[in-house]
């Protein structure tokens, strides 16, 4: 049995469409890694400073928030990189436009939370962008 003359492009284009689907995911799985990182690593490090910031930006709070541990990072590379962030956070004595000397809050100001960011990280070009942000009282 033989394609007619107008079933042939679309035979083609059918089969061309799957092999380029069939690449594409060969291609990203094959450069696609995933590790937990040391904190100590300075595209890490410009990571969280980063969070820190957009955090204190965004948030309602009167105090700036500090990072006061990190409990593990993981690195994710595509066709990007991805940092995923697990880590507590202390409300502090500084209030927003301070930054220098703020230590963290006791008494009835005392507040902890616990966050898990996403970031979207191009280190080359320095851009950032949040993924995902999930923080809890701690």
């Amino acid at each position: 049995m033989m394609a007619r003359p107008w079933q042939t492009p679309q035979l083609l284009l059918a089969i061309l469409v799957a092999l380029v689907a069939l690449t594409h995911q060969e291609r990203r799985k094959t450069f696609m890694s995933v590790e937990e990182v040391p904190v100590s690593e300075p595209q890490v490090i410009a990571t969280l400073q980063f969070v820190i910031n957009d955090f204190n930006k965004k948030s309602d709070d009167k105090y700036n928030f500090r990072i006061v541990r990190v409990l593990k990072v993981r690195k994710q590379v595509t066709d990007h990189m991805e940092y995923h962030v697990n880590m507590e956070m202390r409300r502090t004595t500084c209030q927003k436009l301070e930054t220098t000397n703020c230590m963290f809050q006791e008494g009835e100001l005392y507040k902890q939370i616990e966050c898990f960011y996403s970031v979207f990280v191009v280190p080359w070009f320095e851009k950032y962008k949040i993924l995902n942000k999930n923080c809890t009282d701690g």
